[in-house]
């Protein structure tokens, strides 16, 4: 079925017949494959008499081989899944089976994705990026030390690299783009912080996305926003080197380098904010953050700190 799919990707129209002939198969087995996969992948195929079958819009599928081709040398080796739960989950099962570090998981559609704070990430066939990088960490927790917010500066450089010009950064995880979501981050650690631990970088970016019932919040595309169907292929490609840049960066200077840069790109520095802990809802205004990458927040006139993966952050009315 999948072979199907990558005779159809181009978004232009096939006879039945060539499809049967490259799949050898017959007209009808054809058909029954289009039916599984517009029921199977939520695809729309637009079948018109004479002409033949074509996707209602073309789709850029994953390759390891061409990210490779369109990467820097020495680049992370590259997994691509067609269906997978999680890219993390995958990525932390490869790691427990004695996968060597650092590699990438990659994609078409997860059954479960995962967002923070244990939220589902809606994840379509072969339109969004599903990306997880896993690095082994030899101790030292400042390595560690705001490295979510690290990941976001990548994001966001990769992003306005392809036309994404309003991307900018929410703390802690979370890259916008006028004000909607674009992509979210989820980091995962196993091991031991102190010695020797293993951190996967979970990312997804919403990419040629143009509807989606399930979101259940304002957000975005990078089609929406350039009007161009992106190549993911390229993508992964330009979001790997730029990962490479900041996470030597960090690595060699600390988050400390990276701090003004960071506070520089947040949407939210100055706003009257709500800051979200279960139940408990703190209002105050954004300052910036630390050097660890905690949040400032004047409170009452008294600057305090937080951080923590179970925070979250919202803009209040009188913003």
């Amino acid at each position: 079925m999948l072979k199907l799919l990558k005779l159809l990707k181009d978004g232009r129209f096939h006879s039945g017949e060539a499809l049967g002939a490259a799949l050898g198969v017959s007209r009808s087995a054809v058909w029954k494959q289009l039916q599984h996969l517009e029921a199977e992948f939520g695809l729309s195929v637009h079948k018109v008499r004479g002409r033949g079958y074509r996707l209602a819009a073309p789709l850029s599928l994953l390759d390891a081989h061409l990210v490779g081709e369109a990467g820097a040398d020495g680049c992370w080796p590259v997994q691509v899944y067609d269906e997978i739960d999680s890219t993390n989950a995958e990525a932390l099962r490869l790691v427990s089976a004695g996968r060597q570090a650092p590699f990438v998981v990659l994609a078409e559609r997860q059954t479960a994705g995962r967002g923070r704070r244990g939220r589902h990430w809606v994840s379509p066939f072969a339109q969004n990026l599903y990306y997880s990088l896993v690095l082994r960490i030899d101790g030292g927790m400042r390595q560690l030390e705001g490295l979510s917010l690290v990941v976001g500066l990548a994001v966001m450089r990769t992003l306005r690299a392809v036309g994404v010009n309003t991307a900018g950064l929410k703390w802690p995880n979370d890259v916008l783009a006028d004000n909607r979501k674009i992509s979210g981050i989820l980091l995962e650690l196993v091991g031991d912080p102190a010695d020797v631990c293993h951190v996967v970088l979970g990312i997804g970016i919403n990419v040629n996305m143009q509807s989606c019932e399930e979101v259940d919040q304002a957000w975005t595309s990078i089609r929406l926003q350039t009007g161009q169907l992106v190549d993911r292929n390229n993508l992964v490609a330009q979001l790997n080197s730029n990962l490479r840049a900041y996470l030597d960066l960090h690595r060699q200077s600390g988050f400390e380098s990276l701090q003004v840069e960071w506070e520089q790109a947040h949407l939210w520095q100055g706003c009257a904010v709500s800051l979200i802990a279960g139940v408990t809802r703190l209002d105050g205004t954004v300052l910036g953050i630390d050097k660890q990458g905690a949040l400032r927040l004047q409170v009452d006139g008294v600057e305090k700190s937080f951080s923590g993966g179970e925070l979250s952050l919202r803009l209040r009315d009188d913003s």
